[in-house]
């Protein structure tokens, strides 16, 4: 046996060790900085995906309604006899 052989194998298994400590240590910075944002983003009213796709929806039907109407007001105005222009006095 030689003696070297020995300081590498627990020079190895220190950073063996020192590797696993610090990918917990990690996991545990992800989970602690996801929560943090989680809670900032719940604080400052954000709307979740699903809430901004249901208002494009309803603002995209409001405006197709809106043209429905504005052809059906002029094809309206369009039957409608010209009035008569009244003679301003002097």
């Amino acid at each position: 046996m030689q003696p070297g052989n020995k300081l590498f194998d627990d020079l190895a298994k220190l950073m063996t060790n020192a590797m696993g400590v610090a990918q917990g240590a990690r996991a545990e910075a992800e989970t602690a900085l996801k929560s943090m944002m989680d809670r900032w983003l719940a604080d400052r009213d954000f709307v979740t995906r699903e809430e901004f796709d249901a208002v494009r929806a309803m603002a995209q039907k409001a405006r197709e309604e809106n043209a429905a109407l504005k052809a059906r007001l002029d094809a309206l105005e369009a039957q409608k006899p010209a009035a008569k222009a009244k003679p301003k006095k002097d």
